[in-house]
């Protein structure tokens, strides 16, 4: 079974998908799965290796939207040479692939993979999700808020020249996340954190528009 200190090295030193987050999830799905009685091992070695990259290999500037990919890849090599028998990798690598929110292909087929969904999620919301969204604007040369445009609203695509600020990734995603859970006990989790976010991003945008407040 691999172990947090080795998934140090499989992780960069990113503020969003980095090793802190993995440390967390970690913590979330282990936390579901004893509540809802999945195979606790193959929830772990998922959550250790869900954003894992093979430092050996170059990345490519569009790694992170197929990263799930990558990382089950990755897994099948590690586990594999632990000794991990082949039904219990691909049971891992099912988990990582089906973790993406913006990739329906193949959605959570087995109670893990449902954790693993579930475990990433709610990293993604609550205070810690808010962090998360302004940071992943402001490393990629985006505000933390900007007005979205009536066809962002209607339809989720930018005009040209419009921002994806951390605010459209909350209208985008964010806001979303909470019905998309799978299991009784992340929805539980969820409902706080929805609420915390939700006040959050709500205040940012009475605080950015001073006219909603005159």
């Amino acid at each position: 079974m691999p172990t947090l200190e080795q998934a140090r090295s499989w992780y960069p030193d990113d503020p969003v998908h980095g090793f802190d987050h993995v440390r967390r999830v970690v913590r979330l799905a282990s936390q579901i799965a004893q509540a809802e009685g999945a195979d606790l091992e193959i929830v772990q070695a998922a959550a250790l290796l869900h954003d894992a990259q093979d430092r050996r290999q170059p990345q490519a500037a569009n790694q992170r939207a197929a990263h799930h990919h990558a990382s089950a890849d990755f897994a099948a090599e590690l586990l594999a040479a632990e000794g991990w028998p082949e039904d219990r990798i691909a049971a891992v690598q099912h988990c990582i692939r089906t973790h993406r929110f913006r990739d329906n292909s193949e959605p959570p087929g087995s109670l893990e993979a449902k954790i693993l969904f579930d475990a990433d999620k709610l990293d993604a919301i609550g205070a810690v999700g808010v962090i998360r969204a302004v940071g992943y604007a402001l490393t990629h040369d985006n505000p933390s808020y900007a007005d979205p445009s009536p066809q962002f609203l209607s339809t989720g695509e930018t005009v040209p020249g419009e921002p994806h600020s951390a605010y459209h990734e909350y209208l985008f995603k964010l806001r979303k996340l909470k019905d998309r859970l799978y299991t009784t006990t992340a929805q539980a989790i969820a409902a706080g954190r929805h609420r915390v976010m939700e006040e959050f991003f709500e205040q940012l945008r009475i605080e950015m528009n001073p006219e909603i407040m005159e």
